[in-house]
């Protein structure tokens, strides 16, 4: 073993970004736009966390949706940034009749047994078209991707990524759906 000398840093130094050619069309693989699970870890929440700080912890992350999972980590649903926004914890606590400190992502959950999902086998003999046709009505930002045959939730498709792979002007920070994606497309 030996020691490795240490340098300072220079005024001079920046920060060093991937080169990423970036070549996705409507008919590249599925695969091209599907943040796969076992390579990337899943933001994930406590059901138990107060609801109030979820969406802070979306913008600091770059994320708009995440994983819920119970005490014992369990997937139980998910949680968008939309769900958490001042207009849905105000209106939730009215319902529930609780102050806002005593909301939980739990109660904004959509569980998973609610949420529709794209089969992981089905995706990789699949195109980024066939996943925007099959999605263009459906009014969500994220699209669930399972393993059926494991039971497992292998990863996501977010419009946001595939809004940004295929170079769409779309504005991301409009929170676009898939449906509105396949009308820039389409013009």
């Amino acid at each position: 073993m030996h020691t490795l000398p240490l340098y300072k840093t220079d005024a001079a130094d920046t920060l060093v970004w991937p080169v990423i050619e970036n070549s996705i069309s409507m008919s590249s693989s599925a695969m091209a736009v599907f943040t796969d699970f076992k390579q990337h870890t899943p933001h994930v929440i406590d059901a138990s966390e107060p609801a109030i700080k979820v969406e802070n912890i979306m913008r600091q992350s770059h994320v708009r949706m995440m994983l819920v999972v119970n005490a014992n980590n369990e997937f139980i649903g998910v949680v968008t940034a939309d769900d958490v926004d001042e207009q849905h914890i105000m209106q939730r606590t009215v319902e529930l009749k609780v102050t806002r400190e005593e909301l939980q992502v739990r109660d904004f959950t959509k569980l998973k047994t609610s949420l529709m999902s794209f089969d992981f086998n089905e995706l990789a003999r699949s195109s980024v078209g066939d996943v925007i046709e099959t999605l263009k009505d459906y009014g969500q930002h994220h699209c669930l991707v399972l393993d059926r045959s494991n039971h497992e939730v292998r990863g996501v498709i977010s419009v946001s990524d595939i809004a940004r792979a295929l170079k769409a002007p779309l504005n991301i920070q409009d929170k676009p759906t898939f449906s509105q994606l396949i009308h820039v497309l389409a013009a």
